[in-house]
Protein backbone atom coordinates (compact mmCIF):
# COMPACT_ATOMS: atom_id res chain seq x y z
CA UNK A 1 0.00 0.00 0.00
CA UNK A 2 1.57 3.41 -0.87
CA UNK A 3 3.00 4.81 1.96
CA UNK A 4 -0.02 8.10 1.77
CA UNK A 5 -3.15 5.93 2.30
CA UNK A 6 -1.65 4.08 4.50
CA UNK A 7 -1.55 6.80 6.51
CA UNK A 8 -4.43 7.86 5.81
CA UNK A 9 -6.48 4.75 6.60
CA UNK A 10 -4.12 4.46 9.93
CA UNK A 11 -5.77 8.21 11.04
CA UNK A 12 -9.30 7.32 10.32
CA UNK A 13 -8.85 4.43 12.59
CA UNK A 14 -7.19 6.10 14.90
CA UNK A 15 -10.05 8.71 14.94
CA UNK A 16 -12.75 5.86 14.93
CA UNK A 17 -10.69 4.47 18.42
CA UNK A 18 -10.63 7.62 19.56
CA UNK A 19 -14.15 8.49 19.11
CA UNK A 20 -15.09 5.12 20.40
CA UNK A 21 -13.17 6.04 23.35
CA UNK A 22 -15.06 9.06 24.10
CA UNK A 23 -18.21 7.45 24.24
CA UNK A 24 -17.60 5.37 27.12
CA UNK A 25 -16.20 8.54 28.95
CA UNK A 26 -19.46 10.43 27.48
CA UNK A 27 -22.15 8.73 26.95
CA UNK A 28 -23.93 9.81 23.71
CA UNK A 29 -26.84 11.92 24.42
CA UNK A 30 -29.52 13.77 23.12
CA UNK A 31 -28.80 17.43 22.21
CA UNK A 32 -31.95 19.25 23.30
CA UNK A 33 -32.89 17.19 26.80
CA UNK A 34 -29.14 15.44 27.77
CA UNK A 35 -31.05 11.43 27.70
CA UNK A 36 -28.86 9.07 26.43
CA UNK A 37 -28.64 7.49 22.92
CA UNK A 38 -26.94 4.90 20.93
CA UNK A 39 -25.74 8.01 18.55
CA UNK A 40 -23.65 11.56 19.17
CA UNK A 41 -24.90 14.16 18.01
CA UNK A 42 -28.54 13.71 17.46
CA UNK A 43 -32.00 14.42 19.14
CA UNK A 44 -34.44 11.49 20.74
CA UNK A 45 -37.67 11.02 19.70
CA UNK A 46 -39.83 13.83 22.16
CA UNK A 47 -37.39 16.41 21.28
CA UNK A 48 -37.48 15.81 17.25
CA UNK A 49 -40.95 15.90 17.65
CA UNK A 50 -40.61 19.18 19.01
CA UNK A 51 -38.66 21.25 16.26
CA UNK A 52 -40.50 23.60 14.38
CA UNK A 53 -38.78 22.51 10.86
CA UNK A 54 -39.92 24.84 8.02
CA UNK A 55 -41.66 23.25 5.34
CA UNK A 56 -42.93 23.85 2.10
CA UNK A 57 -45.58 25.76 1.24
CA UNK A 58 -43.11 28.78 1.62
CA UNK A 59 -41.97 32.09 0.52
CA UNK A 60 -39.79 31.22 -2.81
CA UNK A 61 -37.43 34.34 -1.52
CA UNK A 62 -37.34 34.88 2.13
CA UNK A 63 -38.78 31.02 2.63
CA UNK A 64 -41.44 32.18 5.04
CA UNK A 65 -43.83 29.47 5.81
CA UNK A 66 -47.24 29.81 4.67
CA UNK A 67 -50.59 28.60 6.35
CA UNK A 68 -52.26 27.76 2.63
CA UNK A 69 -50.37 26.27 -0.44
CA UNK A 70 -51.40 29.04 -2.94
CA UNK A 71 -48.92 27.84 -5.81
CA UNK A 72 -45.45 27.79 -6.86
CA UNK A 73 -43.60 31.24 -7.25
CA UNK A 74 -46.07 32.97 -4.40
CA UNK A 75 -44.17 35.53 -2.80
CA UNK A 76 -44.45 36.73 0.87
CA UNK A 77 -45.52 40.02 1.34
CA UNK A 78 -42.60 41.25 2.75
CA UNK A 79 -40.59 40.10 0.31
CA UNK A 80 -42.93 42.02 -2.75
CA UNK A 81 -42.54 45.03 -0.37
CA UNK A 82 -38.83 44.89 0.75
CA UNK A 83 -37.51 42.75 -2.01
CA UNK A 84 -33.51 41.28 0.06
CA UNK A 85 -30.35 41.58 -1.79
CA UNK A 86 -29.63 38.20 -1.59
CA UNK A 87 -31.65 35.83 -4.15
CA UNK A 88 -33.56 33.16 -1.61
CA UNK A 89 -33.50 32.56 1.96
CA UNK A 90 -33.48 29.12 3.34
CA UNK A 91 -34.03 27.67 6.74
CA UNK A 92 -34.46 24.17 8.81
CA UNK A 93 -36.71 25.31 11.51
CA UNK A 94 -37.76 28.12 13.29
CA UNK A 95 -36.08 29.81 16.16
CA UNK A 96 -38.00 28.23 19.16
CA UNK A 97 -37.06 26.56 22.14
CA UNK A 98 -35.21 23.59 21.14
CA UNK A 99 -33.52 25.52 18.28
CA UNK A 100 -32.58 27.79 20.54
CA UNK A 101 -31.11 25.75 22.53
CA UNK A 102 -28.72 23.94 19.59
CA UNK A 103 -27.41 27.14 18.41
CA UNK A 104 -26.56 28.39 21.51
CA UNK A 105 -25.12 25.41 22.25
CA UNK A 106 -22.80 25.10 19.54
CA UNK A 107 -22.38 28.83 19.50
CA UNK A 108 -21.61 29.55 23.65
CA UNK A 109 -21.24 26.07 25.16
CA UNK A 110 -18.41 24.98 22.44
CA UNK A 111 -20.98 21.78 21.26
CA UNK A 112 -18.62 21.78 17.76
CA UNK A 113 -19.70 18.19 17.67
CA UNK A 114 -23.64 19.78 17.26
CA UNK A 115 -22.02 21.46 13.66
CA UNK A 116 -22.13 17.47 11.68
CA UNK A 117 -25.75 16.68 12.47
CA UNK A 118 -27.51 20.55 11.83
CA UNK A 119 -25.33 21.12 8.70
CA UNK A 120 -27.37 17.17 7.55
CA UNK A 121 -30.56 19.24 8.05
CA UNK A 122 -28.93 22.28 6.54
CA UNK A 123 -28.22 21.02 3.26
CA UNK A 124 -31.26 19.57 2.99
CA UNK A 125 -33.31 22.52 4.20
CA UNK A 126 -31.11 24.21 1.16
CA UNK A 127 -33.84 22.64 -1.54
CA UNK A 128 -30.93 21.88 -4.04
CA UNK A 129 -29.30 25.51 -3.50
CA UNK A 130 -26.06 24.42 -2.38
CA UNK A 131 -25.94 21.66 -5.02
CA UNK A 132 -26.21 24.34 -7.31
CA UNK A 133 -23.49 26.18 -5.94
CA UNK A 134 -19.69 26.67 -6.55
CA UNK A 135 -18.94 27.74 -2.93
CA UNK A 136 -19.82 27.93 0.44
CA UNK A 137 -18.70 31.25 2.68
CA UNK A 138 -19.08 31.49 6.66
CA UNK A 139 -20.66 34.95 7.81
CA UNK A 140 -17.13 36.10 9.64
CA UNK A 141 -16.77 37.32 12.81
CA UNK A 142 -14.32 40.23 13.98
CA UNK A 143 -10.84 39.15 14.26
CA UNK A 144 -11.39 39.99 18.26
CA UNK A 145 -14.74 38.52 18.42
CA UNK A 146 -13.09 35.33 17.20
CA UNK A 147 -10.27 35.31 19.97
CA UNK A 148 -12.54 35.80 22.50
CA UNK A 149 -14.84 32.94 21.24
CA UNK A 150 -12.15 30.79 19.92
CA UNK A 151 -13.97 29.64 16.47
CA UNK A 152 -16.60 30.99 14.30
CA UNK A 153 -19.92 28.41 14.85
CA UNK A 154 -20.94 29.94 11.17
CA UNK A 155 -17.72 28.85 9.57
CA UNK A 156 -18.21 25.27 11.73
CA UNK A 157 -21.26 24.94 9.92
CA UNK A 158 -19.85 25.65 6.72
CA UNK A 159 -17.20 23.42 6.49
CA UNK A 160 -19.82 20.73 7.52
CA UNK A 161 -22.30 21.22 4.57
CA UNK A 162 -18.92 21.47 2.43
CA UNK A 163 -18.00 18.14 3.53
CA UNK A 164 -21.43 16.62 2.77
CA UNK A 165 -22.15 18.12 -0.87
CA UNK A 166 -18.55 17.93 -1.72
CA UNK A 167 -18.58 21.85 -2.36
CA UNK A 168 -15.35 24.58 -1.57
CA UNK A 169 -15.53 25.98 1.54
CA UNK A 170 -13.78 29.78 1.35
CA UNK A 171 -13.16 31.13 4.67
CA UNK A 172 -10.66 33.70 3.96
CA UNK A 173 -12.43 35.14 0.91
CA UNK A 174 -14.77 37.74 3.26
CA UNK A 175 -13.25 39.70 6.16
CA UNK A 176 -15.50 41.94 9.46
CA UNK A 177 -13.50 44.95 9.13
CA UNK A 178 -15.45 46.77 12.11
CA UNK A 179 -16.24 45.20 15.33
CA UNK A 180 -20.31 45.91 15.56
CA UNK A 181 -22.42 45.64 18.83
CA UNK A 182 -23.95 42.59 19.33
CA UNK A 183 -27.45 42.19 17.63
CA UNK A 184 -29.31 41.16 20.09
CA UNK A 185 -31.44 43.69 21.62
CA UNK A 186 -31.71 45.97 18.42
CA UNK A 187 -34.47 46.87 16.59
CA UNK A 188 -34.06 46.49 12.45
CA UNK A 189 -32.76 49.70 11.68
CA UNK A 190 -30.16 49.95 14.64
CA UNK A 191 -29.18 46.51 13.38
CA UNK A 192 -29.15 47.46 9.74
CA UNK A 193 -26.55 50.53 11.09
CA UNK A 194 -24.76 48.53 13.12
CA UNK A 195 -23.33 46.28 10.29
CA UNK A 196 -22.92 49.10 7.44
CA UNK A 197 -20.18 48.80 6.13
CA UNK A 198 -18.43 46.14 8.21
CA UNK A 199 -17.58 43.72 5.41
CA UNK A 200 -14.84 43.72 2.86
CA UNK A 201 -14.03 40.99 0.26
CA UNK A 202 -10.25 39.80 0.27
CA UNK A 203 -7.98 40.09 -2.87
CA UNK A 204 -7.84 36.72 -2.91
CA UNK A 205 -11.54 36.84 -2.72
CA UNK A 206 -12.61 38.67 -5.29
CA UNK A 207 -10.11 36.46 -7.93
CA UNK A 208 -12.27 33.42 -6.36
CA UNK A 209 -15.62 34.45 -6.00
CA UNK A 210 -16.24 36.89 -9.17
CA UNK A 211 -19.33 35.57 -11.43
CA UNK A 212 -19.88 32.48 -8.66
CA UNK A 213 -22.84 31.19 -7.27
CA UNK A 214 -22.80 31.41 -3.67
CA UNK A 215 -24.30 30.02 -0.24
CA UNK A 216 -23.45 31.93 2.56
CA UNK A 217 -24.11 30.46 5.92
CA UNK A 218 -24.84 31.62 9.25
CA UNK A 219 -26.86 30.13 12.49
CA UNK A 220 -29.49 32.18 12.71
CA UNK A 221 -31.42 34.59 10.44
CA UNK A 222 -33.19 37.74 12.59
CA UNK A 223 -33.84 40.29 10.57
CA UNK A 224 -31.57 39.95 8.25
CA UNK A 225 -29.60 42.77 8.45
CA UNK A 226 -26.26 41.21 8.29
CA UNK A 227 -26.58 38.71 5.50
CA UNK A 228 -28.08 41.81 3.70
CA UNK A 229 -24.75 43.92 4.13
CA UNK A 230 -22.73 40.44 3.23
CA UNK A 231 -24.62 39.88 0.09
CA UNK A 232 -24.26 44.11 -0.99
CA UNK A 233 -20.73 43.67 -0.66
CA UNK A 234 -20.44 40.06 -2.59
CA UNK A 235 -22.32 41.60 -5.50
CA UNK A 236 -20.38 44.97 -5.75
CA UNK A 237 -17.29 41.71 -6.02
CA UNK A 238 -19.24 40.23 -9.01
CA UNK A 239 -20.56 37.43 -7.41
CA UNK A 240 -24.33 36.21 -9.61
CA UNK A 241 -26.15 35.01 -6.91
CA UNK A 242 -26.49 34.06 -2.98
CA UNK A 243 -28.43 32.13 -0.81
CA UNK A 244 -28.58 32.20 2.44
CA UNK A 245 -28.80 29.17 4.77
CA UNK A 246 -29.21 29.17 8.30
CA UNK A 247 -29.75 26.53 10.86
CA UNK A 248 -33.03 28.74 12.73
CA UNK A 249 -34.97 31.59 11.78
CA UNK A 250 -37.22 34.11 13.37
CA UNK A 251 -40.24 35.09 12.43
CA UNK A 252 -41.82 38.90 14.06
CA UNK A 253 -44.15 37.79 17.20
CA UNK A 254 -43.73 34.98 20.02
CA UNK A 255 -42.55 32.13 18.34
Amino acid sequence: MPAVPFRQAAARRFLALAGAALDIVYPPACAGCGVLLGSKASLCPHCWSKLALIERPYCDVLGTPFSHDLGPGILSADAIANPPPFDRLRSVALYDDLARILVQSLKYRDRTDLAPMMAGWMLRAGDGSVQAADVILPVPLHRSRLIWRKFNQAAELARAIGRLAGKPVLVDALRRTKRTRRQVGLGPRAREENVRGAFAITTAGREALFGRRVVLVDDVYTTGATVAAVTRSLKRAGVSDVTVLTFARALPGPI
